[in-house]
């Protein structure tokens, strides 16, 4: 694709400037398949656009439900107000910005088999999922430079404050619009993706009035691998401080429990975001790196689902698997337990307090 066009058997066919797709070879009318007016039926059979809005009407109830209670659930209880906290609400927050308006948009237009909502609308939740997701992914990665910090001590004694916390969220939405915003001003754009039910960034044509090809690495550097790559780096020298510890004090079962737990811990979270981001940064730098070839648009839109499947897992691994955070969202449900737990989150926290480099 070349300034809005496509060559099809020496053809050009003009596309508008809002969305693109795969044509057939005999059409000319592009507006008549237009993603905003008509059923998307020539991308995928009715079953392939049902199962999906079945899919992201499952994202947006849980993933709305979960991190709405997570938000409330630490404006009820101080207890829950620590600096890790205050990340994890930040999380929160991003995966309600995503569930609300992404899936939910998303859900309502699989259902149609066509972005009913008109392209301003197509920019608009582009837009907002792009910056709920670069906050989550930040966010991830200031968990766990908050947990190499505080527990590995590379600085010594030095605290991680609330402040500290607060400043840190902060940055993760500096960081987010400043992904999310070129877009809008003109270095690339937001259009219909895969089956032209969600939308996202263009990574599919070469229009050089746009500059997508730069925009595309940008985003993978700063967006992806700058947040993977902390969050290696912090976990693998997190395990590596636990196994010393472990190792010097063999003979302490709580101390050999609590290396066991945050490696499982490490293992699900890493795991977790390598499904749910890595097939969307993957396909995203295939299409700009192999141009002309062919892909079927129904496979180009699972990793848009899968990232958007991150509103549901960050909050299953970060607060839910958190004993102190399950036990008061136990009693704020009127669920018994409660006490019973947060007496074992207490412990737990000790445990975990007393492993470091000392």
């Amino acid at each position: 694709v070349q300034k809005g066009s496509e060559m099809r058997s020496n053809r050009v066919v003009e596309f508008p400037e809002d969305f693109w797709i795969p044509i057939p070879l005999d059409t000319d009318n592009i507006s008549s398949l237009s993603p905003f007016l008509v059923p998307q039926d020539h991308l995928g059979n009715s079953g392939t656009f049902y199962a999906m809005a079945g899919f992201t009407f499952f994202l947006f109830v849980v993933g709305t439900s979960i991190n709405t209670l997570t938000i409330v659930c630490t404006m009820r209880y101080k207890k829950l107000r620590s600096h890790l906290n205050y990340i994890l609400v930040n999380l929160a927050v991003a995966n309600l910005l995503v569930s609300v308006v992404g899936s939910f948009t998303t859900c309502f237009s699989f259902t149609f088999r066509y972005f009913i909502f008109g392209p301003l609308a197509c920019k608009i939740e582009g837009f907002v999922a792009t910056l709920g997701g670069m906050v989550s992914l930040w966010s991830l990665a200031v968990v766990a430079f908050e947990r190499w910090l505080v527990i590995c001590k590379p600085l010594g004694n030095v605290a991680f404050k609330p402040e500290h916390a607060m400043a840190c969220c902060a940055i993760t939405w500096i960081f987010a619009l400043t992904a999310s915003v070129p877009p809008l001003l003109g270095w690339s754009r937001y259009i219909p993706e895969g089956l032209q039910c969600s939308c996202g960034p263009d990574w599919y044509t070469t229009n050089n009035k746009y500059n997508n090809e730069s925009y595309v690495m940008f985003l993978f550097c700063f967006c992806f691998a700058a947040p993977f790559t902390t969050i290696i780096f912090c976990y693998s020298q997190l395990l590596v401080t636990l196994k010393m510890v472990a190792k010097a004090q063999a003979e302490s079962a709580s101390t050999q429990k609590a290396e066991k737990e945050v490696t499982r811990m490490v293992v699900v979270m890493v795991l977790g975001f390598l499904v749910c981001w890595m097939p969307y940064a993957s396909f995203a730098l295939w299409v700009v790196n192999n141009r002309g070839q062919k892909f079927d648009l129904r496979l180009a839109t699972l990793p848009s689902c899968l990232s958007k499947a991150s509103t549901v897992y960050n909050p299953v691994i970060y607060v839910f698997l958190n004993k102190q955070f399950r036990s008061c969202m136990r009693k704020m449900l009127g669920m018994s337990g409660g006490d019973e737990e947060e007496s074992s989150a207490s412990q737990s926290v000790t445990e975990v307090s007393k492993v470091g480099p000392s």
